[in-house]
């Protein structure tokens, strides 16, 4: 459809008489704005008209260069009622295309015209904070925030920008960066200055004079404490205790509040009448006696080992002033010291004792002298870490032995009379040795069991001997062992720093330390023996202390010990075969290190021969018997420290653990047989629910 454009006319040039142009000329030059300095006006009447018509009847009226993307497709509508200004033209342009989805971006003297999704990647224009171009025009625009957090405006102006339009964060810089219609940011500008403001007010400080600050801080937060975790920030306030001025650090977004709290610390902030007054400071991690004895160590400037003992603390003045001028490092206020003893003065002796059972301090003195004090106090009861140690104790032994000889003997001649001959080799003891096996065999009826010595033994039997003993004649042994072990002990210790933790795993095995038998004149001897009893097995103890900078220094003691076989029956005693390490290590936070270990290669051979004739070749293996054997073992130590400070990190370790063992019952519990009536094998409860002892299997 043709476009119908109407120019307003110019001012007609008609042929006039002289006195009226003259009267036109006269109002022109009264005219501040000169009549054909206004711009052009153009009546605009678009119906269903199509995109690139329309474009092009604007880029005769603007004079601007369009270029229109292939996909820019569709018709639009654009009536003016009256005429208006050329330059107009262009943004009702704009407006109509954004109705259709579609967006220009000007640059370099070029409008280029595409869909709206894809305007934000092209070369629009950037502006950095306020103020800019206005209308449909594109445009890419960076926000720096002040106060408010970035990420966190990102979810709230997202509703508020077109779809196919992009809004992002920089946390590094904490600014937003917005491509979107120049309109909408302008608009998006003013919501952003409205959201960009300080959190409340600032911190106030409130001094301290007369009451303890700790304690102060710890009435109010019971009262405002309840709020603070209100969703009206105006409801909230923080208040913190600084013990090193004394004063009371507030911060709250309602006036109204702050303003009570300041009048509720004047009324409570108040100097008390009695000279010596008794507070009972309630601890949370520290323990009271061991408190308590540090105060008065620090007071009395000496070690007092006693427990629970009085401490008199006396200034050597008569009023106490306010601690608001208390040098850091003094445990009373200028021109007050504290000593012990009769130097002091009745009317202000104080006292500080530890009571155990709720482990709490009772303290008697001036409130300058326990404002010192309930610093200190404050200091000492923190929650102290704890270190969790994994300990890896690794053996791997191997043992390898081998026999082989041969052993003959010739007693046929022991029957008959005259001069005979007999003899024979024999080696080692027992059922290896032929002569012990010919007595083996013959009492093997009495004894039920033959005796011979393991591994494979060949011999020949010829006949009986004049004693009536089997006439063994040749014995041929050959036999060959190996034994491997590995051996894993995992232990684990949990303790609280510098505090000592210990773990035993294994006996309790008396060792005979002396005996007596009673003897003379008495009928009935009465005998008795003494033991030690001594742990054998695993034992590992550890002494962790943490430093400033996450580093665990550690004392470790670790032993494994074990009887050796064969030994436990022995009259003089059981003999133990032990391993120990004593050290003391530095190690990071979670790192792993070795402490000590063993790596053992031994190698033992033995031959018993007869001479000359054991040393020919071949043949002299009828006259000796070899043994060899073999022992390597390998044994490191490991130990990982790891350092827990919060709940949430031993709860991490305990249910690693937790389902370590429930794995474990598991597994074993599969395919198990149980008794008639019996129920399901026992496993621990899920995490989380109560440790409760299961109850009673149900008959069927």
């Amino acid at each position: 459809m043709t476009p119908d454009i109407h120019t307003r006319p110019q001012w007609p040039n008609s042929r006039m008489p002289q006195l009226c142009l003259a009267l036109l000329l006269a109002a022109a030059l009264i005219l501040i704005r000169p009549a054909h300095a206004e711009e052009d006006k153009v009546t605009l009447n678009f119906v269903n008209a199509d995109i690139e018509t329309v474009t092009k009847a604007v880029s005769q009226i603007t004079g601007k260069n369009f270029l229109l993307d292939p996909r820019v497709k569709g018709t639009v509508n654009v009536v003016s009622s009256k005429p208006v200004p050329q330059s107009l033209a262009y943004h009702f342009l704009l407006s109509a295309l954004r109705m259709q989805g579609f967006a220009a971006v000007e640059n370099n003297g070029v409008v280029r015209i595409m869909p709206e999704a894809d305007a934000k990647t092209h070369g629009s224009q950037t502006i950095k904070g306020g103020g800019g171009p206005s209308g449909d025009q594109m445009l890419t625009k960076v926000f720096p925030l002040r106060y408010e957090s970035a990420n966190l405006l990102v979810p709230i102006l997202r509703p508020l920008i077109a779809p196919n339009n992009a809004i992002n964060a920089n946390v590094n810089n904490n600014s937003l960066i917005i491509s979107d219609y120049a309109d909408n940011l302008a608009r998006l500008e003013k919501i952003i200055a409205a959201l960009d403001t300080p959190y409340g007010a600032e911190p106030v400080v409130i001094p301290i004079r007369y009451a303890s600050v700790i304690d102060l801080a710890s009435t109010l937060n019971r009262i405002y404490g309840d709020a603070s975790g209100a969703p009206d920030a105006s409801q909230r306030a923080t208040l913190i205790a600084d013990t090193r001025s004394n004063s009371l650090v507030v911060r709250s977004d309602n006036p109204g509040k702050l303003a009570r709290i300041r009048a509720l610390v004047e009324t409570l902030d108040q100097p008390t009448a009695v000279a010596g007054n008794i507070h009972v400071v309630y601890l949370k991690n520290a323990e009271a006696v061991k408190v308590a004895q540090t105060l008065r160590s620090i007071v009395t400037g000496e070690t007092n080992t006693a427990t629970g003992g009085l401490t008199p603390l006396s200034p050597s003045t008569g009023a106490q002033a306010p601690t608001t001028g208390a040098a850091p490092g003094n445990m009373s206020p200028a021109g007050t010291a504290l000593s012990t003893g009769q130097g002091g003065s009745g009317s202000g002796a104080g006292f500080i004792q530890a009571d155990s059972t709720n482990n709490a301090l009772i303290i008697t003195a001036p409130e300058a002298v326990y404002q010192n004090l309930r610093r200190v106090i404050d200091m000492l009861d923190k929650r102290r870490a704890q270190v969790f140690v994994e300990a890896l104790i690794v053996e791997l032994s191997s043992d390898r032995a081998s026999e082989f000889g041969v052993q003959w003997q010739d007693f046929s001649g022991a029957s008959r009379n005259g001069t005979q001959v007999v003899g024979g080799t024999n080696f080692g003891s027992g059922g290896s040795n032929i002569l012990g096996l010919i007595q083996n065999v013959a009492t093997a009826k009495t004894t039920g069991s033959l005796g011979i010595s393991p591994g494979l033994n060949l011999g020949i039997i010829a006949g009986k001997t004049a004693g009536g003993l089997p006439n063994l004649g040749i014995l041929a042994r050959f036999l060959e062992t190996e034994a491997n072990a590995n051996i894993l002990s995992t232990p684990n210790l949990l303790t609280l720093d510098n505090e000592e933790a210990r773990i035993v795993i294994g006996s309790n095995v008396p060792f005979l330390t002396g005996q007596y038998a009673q003897t003379g004149n008495t009928a009935t001897a009465t005998p008795f023996q003494t033991y030690d009893r001594k742990d054998v097995g695993l034992t590992l103890k550890i002494r962790p202390q943490i430093s400033e900078g996450g580093i665990v220094r550690m004392q470790i003691f670790q032993e494994a010990s074990s009887i050796q076989p064969g030994t436990l029956s022995n009259a003089s005693g059981p003999i133990t075969n032990k391993r120990s390490i004593e050290t003391a290590v530095v190690v990071d936070d979670g790192g792993i290190i070795v402490i000590g270990g063993l790596i053992e290669d031994s190698y033992g051979m033995g031959e018993d021969k007869v001479p000359l004739l054991g040393d020919v070749p071949v043949l002299g293996a009828l006259f000796r018997y070899d043994t060899r054997k073999r022992t390597k073992t390998n044994l490191m130590v490991f130990l990982r420290p790891q350092i827990i400070r919060d709940a949430a990190s031993y709860q991490s370790v305990t249910s690693d653990r937790y389902d370590y063992v429930i794995g474990q019952q598991r597994k074993s519990a599969d395919g198990a047989m149980l008794m008639w009536g019996e129920g399901s094998v026992p496993i621990l409860p899920p995490p989380g629910s109560p440790l409760t002892v299961p109850h009673a299997p149900v008959k069927p």
